[in-house]
This record gives C-alpha cells, sequence and structure tokens, in this order.
C-alpha cells in the first residue's frame, strides 16, 4: 500500500490544506501525518468526512504519497499542482503559494 496524506480546501478561503498529526489543517504538504497501514487511512478518511459535515474544509481526499530523501511528493500531478502551485510560469514573482515578490505599483 502506498503512503497516504490527506488534503482538502478550506472552506474560509479556498486554500489547500493537509491534515497533519495533531488534528490541524495546515497549508504546508511536509507537515502533513503519513498514514502507512490501512487503520491510519481508515481514521484519516473519517477524520475528513466529520471536518467536512462541521463546514471547516471541502473536496476532502486521501491521496497517494511518496516519500524520498524525507520530502513528500504526491503521485498525482493534480495532487503536485495543489502541493507546490503551477507547473508552468505564472507570473513573475509568483512561486507556489506565497508569492516572492511583492507586484510592481
Amino acid at each position: 500500500m502506498a503512503d497516504k496524506v490527506l488534503t482538502a480546501n478550506r472552506l474560509s478561503d479556498g486554500i489547500s490544506v493537509w491534515l497533519d498529526a495533531a488534528g490541524n489543517w495546515n497549508e504546508h504538504l511536509q507537515d502533513a501525518f503519513v498514514a502507512r497501514h490501512k487503520e491510519a487511512v481508515d481514521a484519516l478518511e473519517a477524520t475528513g468526512k466529520q471536518a467536512f459535515a462541521d463546514n471547516k474544509v471541502v473536496d476532502v481526499n486521501v491521496v497517494d504519497v511518496e516519500e524520498v530523501d524525507g520530502v513528500l511528493r504526491p503521485l498525482r500531478m493534480r495532487e503536485r499542482i495543489r502541493a507546490e502551485g503551477p507547473s508552468i510560469a505564472y507570473a513573475a514573482g509568483y512561486s507556489g503559494l506565497t508569492a516572492t515578490a511583492a507586484p510592481a505599483a
């Protein structure tokens, strides 16, 4: 079985988030809790359903990841884009979810 993490979009602003080991939704895939066996995956699914029911997140999914040299990487391209930002040059100064430079005035 592939390692898995729980991802969703935060209801308040639509930002991609991942569930961490403390049960908090955060914006960084590298902080996500990694499920490595069926029981842990089942717990992630239950937690995701409850967070959706509580109107905390939408589009809840358990997704496959791989860990390479201590870095988590989603297996599907869709999830890589959600975690890392656009796969092509998007706009000057834009790097994933955090802009690296202020827009020109």
